[in-house]
């Protein structure tokens, strides 16, 4: 299961960083800075950043758990 986790918040990680920098290519070239709406704050590129450094941070912690757990066995 801690495999599954890596591997899916690596790749979401990816994709957020990917969106992250289309975003702020988009703004360089004089389009809206939003991708979407929303009732609060809008969706930016900050949002998908920071969705990036969330899921990097959730694969860290995976993979020292993985890595502590093969210490102890």
């Amino acid at each position: 299961m801690e495999k599954h986790i890596m591997r899916w918040s690596y790749w979401l990680g990816v994709i957020c960083v990917a969106l992250a920098v289309l975003t702020r290519l988009l703004n360089l070239v004089g389009l809206p800075t939003t991708l979407l709406q929303t009732r609060g704050d809008s969706i930016s590129f900050r949002t998908f950043l920071t969705g990036a450094v969330l899921f990097l941070l959730t694969s860290i912690a995976t993979a020292g758990f993985l890595w502590f757990k093969r210490q102890n066995t």
